[in-house]
């Protein structure tokens, strides 16, 4: 019998090199795939094919370990994605999406980001206590997604809120406080600190898929104006592994329960 439990363990590793590699590649100019030559490996109850497969895939495995495993910060704590209405490393992720977007934002349009809204659905691993690898970064966030801005008036910032309460599901953000009444109602919008203004136009930071209609947040379709930063959300994670020493605890509420 073919050891698929071992089988698989490469297939993996191999899938995330080439999301790695893709990552990486797109700052290299001038190579052009020119031809394209396979072979079908039959993968029997014979280990010989099992072991040829083993074989290729040894030299990309070692190379994205090298990469992958080299430590960038330090987590004294492990940050998940369980929670009610909001979890450690969702509050992380939005504000460090919302602070590194802000930066690109403000030097283009010379106007700051108001909010950052992502979905649950995206983070697809803990950060575990211990330190902080690129590899950490690419099992977290291993989509392709880009951070885009979409300019929301405050009645979609208002639709905004009653998603979110509907859909009961912990979706990272930042920048906006609410609680939510005992009618199941939202009150007391804060957009940075201030409440959320009639007749205001709010910047919010999001990825491309959210910004298209995913996840049904169709609000976001409704935007006055929208900005591509050209910056992808997992370079964001790891340029901000990049710059800190020691990941911190975000705990602070901004679902209110009345």
């Amino acid at each position: 019998m073919v050891n698929l439990k071992k089988y698989n363990v490469f297939s993996r590793d191999f899938v995330l090199f080439l999301t790695f590699l893709l990552s990486v590649s797109c700052g290299t100019p001038k190579n052009y795939i020119t031809k394209i030559e396979g072979k079908e490996i039959v993968v029997t109850n014979d280990h010989k094919e099992v072991a040829e497969i083993e074989n290729f895939i040894k030299p990309y495995k070692d190379y994205i370990d090298t990469e992958l495993n080299i430590v960038l910060a330090y987590s004294p704590q492990t940050l998940d994605k369980t929670g009610v209405w909001q979890t450690p490393i969702g509050n992380l992720l939005a504000d460090i999406t919302l602070q590194r977007g802000n930066i690109v934002f403000n030097s283009r349009k010379k106007k700051d980001l108001d909010i950052c809204l992502l979905n649950n659905g995206s983070i697809r691993s803990i950060l575990p206590k211990g330190n902080v690898t690129l590899k950490t970064a690419f099992e977290i966030m291993p989509f392709e997604n880009s951070a885009i801005v979409v300019t929301l008036k405050s009645e979609q910032i208002l639709e905004m809120v009653n998603y979110i309460i509907s859909e009961k599901k912990p979706h990272p953000i930042s920048g906006i406080q609410f609680t939510i009444d005992k009618n199941n109602q939202p009150k007391n919008i804060l957009i940075q600190g201030k409440p959320l203004e009639n007749n205001t136009l709010y910047n919010v930071v999001t990825s491309d898929y959210l910004a298209n209609g995913g996840d049904k947040m169709d609000f976001f379709k409704k935007g006055t104006a929208i900005s591509d930063l050209d910056y992808k959300l997992r370079n964001i994670i790891i340029d901000y592994f990049k710059e800190i020493d020691t990941i911190p605890l975000i705990n602070d509420k901004r679902i209110l329960i009345e």
